[in-house]
C-alpha cells in the first residue's frame, strides 16, 4: 500500500471539514493559531516515513504531553503508589470536571484528565529534582530532535487563565493527593501543556507504544512491552476525552488528543500516526484529525478490533 497516496487522499477529504469547528479560545494564545492548518504523518516501526501538509509545523501539544508524563512516571516513580494516587477509568466528563473530582473525594477517574495528569507531574516531582527540564530532555530523546522546546507565550497564558486547574489541584491538596507547592507543580503542568512540536516529531516519539516499549529513534527500550499495553489500553479507554466510545467506534485505535488539535494515533507492531488540526468538536477533539484518522482506518484496514 502506497501511504504517501493515501495520506494525499486524506488530506484532500478532510479539509472539507475545515469550518466546522472552533479554534480554542479559553486559552488565548490558542486562539491566535489559523484554523485552515492541516499536517500529518506517519512513522513505521520498520523506519518509513510519510507526511502531508503542515506535519513540520510545531503546535502546542497541550494533553498530548500527559503521555509522556505517564512514560516517564511508569519508568521512575512508585508504581503502586501511582495507581493508588489516580484511577484507570474512563471519566465519562468533562477533562476539567470538579464535580468528578469532589465525589470521588480527591482521586483523579485517570491520567488523561487534567487532574489525573497534575497527579502524574506531582509524582515526578517528588522523584525529580528537576522535573521540568527531566520532562523536556525525555521528549527531545524520544523524537531525536533536541530543538524541541516550551513555548512560554502559551504558558504563561494558561498559567493567567487556568483557574479551573488551580481549583482541581487546590481541592487534591485539601484531599492529601498532592505533595509538593502548588505553584510548582502547576508551573511545570503548565509548560507541559505549551510544548511545541510537529506531526513529524510526535509521530517519532510515540513510537515506543508501537513497539513494545523499543524506541528506534535511541535504539533502546523505555518502557516493558507490559507498560506499553497498558499505555495503550489507557489511550484507547480515556485518550479523548468523554468521546472516547465514538472515537473507538470510528477509528478503533489508542489515542490521545489535545485541544491544540492535534491526536496521536497507534497501530500496535505497525506504526504511529500524527495528525494536527486546531478546530475542536464540543468535546475538544480536533473535528478534522477524528476525521483523518477515521479514513486512514477506512483505507488501510487498521484496527485493533
Amino acid at each position: 500500500m502506497n501511504l504517501s497516496s493515501v495520506l494525499e487522499e486524506i488530506e484532500s477529504d478532510a479539509r472539507q471539514y475545515i469550518g466546522r469547528g472552533m479554534v480554542a479560545d479559553y486559552i488565548p494564545a490558542l486562539a491566535r493559531v489559523p484554523a485552515d492548518k492541516f499536517g500529518m504523518a506517519v512513522h513505521t516501526a520498520k523506519g518509513q516515513t510519510f507526511n502531508v501538509g503542515d506535519s513540520a509545523e510545531a503546535f502546542s501539544i497541550q494533553s498530548i504531553s500527559k503521555v509522556f508524563s505517564l512514560m516517564l512516571a511508569m519508568r521512575i516513580a512508585d508504581d503502586e503508589r501511582l495507581w493508588n494516587r489516580v484511577g484507570r477509568e474512563p471519566s465519562g466528563n468533562a477533562f476539567n470536571s470538579l464535580v468528578q473530582l469532589e465525589h470521588e473525594k480527591g482521586i483523579p477517574r485517570n491520567p488523561f484528565i487534567n487532574a489525573g495528569a497534575i497527579v502524574v507531574i506531582d509524582a515526578l516531582i517528588s522523584v525529580l529534582d528537576e522535573a521540568k527540564d527531566c520532562f523536556l530532555d525525555y521528549a527531545r530523546r524520544l523524537s531525536g530532535d533536541s530543538s524541541i522546546g516550551f513555548d512560554e507565550d502559551v504558558a504563561r497564558s494558561e498559567y493567567e487563565h487556568g483557574y479551573i486547574n488551580f481549583a482541581l489541584a487546590n481541592f487534591m491538596k485539601a484531599h492529601d493527593n498532592i505533595e509538593n507547592s502548588l505553584d510548582l507543580v502547576l508551573d511545570a503542568y503548565f509548560h507541559h501543556c505549551s510544548l511545541a512540536m510537529s506531526c513529524e516529531q510526535l509521530a517519532r516519539a510515540f513510537l515506543p507504544l508501537a513497539n513494545d516499549g523499543f524506541s528506534p529513534v535511541i535504539a533502546d527500550s523505555v518502557l516493558t512491552d507490559r507498560q506499553s499495553r497498558q499505555i495503550n489500553s489507557l489511550m484507547l479507554t480515556c485518550g479523548l476525552y468523554d468521546a472516547v466510545g465514538r472515537f473507538a467506534y470510528r477509528v478503533g485505535l489508542p489515542a490521545k488528543s489535545g485541544v491544540g488539535g492535534g491526536i496521536v494515533a497507534i497501530v500496535p507492531n505497525e506504526m504511529t500516526i500524527a495528525v494536527w488540526a486546531p478546530e475542536l468538536d464540543e468535546n475538544g477533539n480536533s473535528v478534522v484529525g477524528t476525521r483523518a484518522l477515521e479514513l486512514f482506518a477506512q483505507i488501510t484496514g487498521r484496527s485493533i478490533f
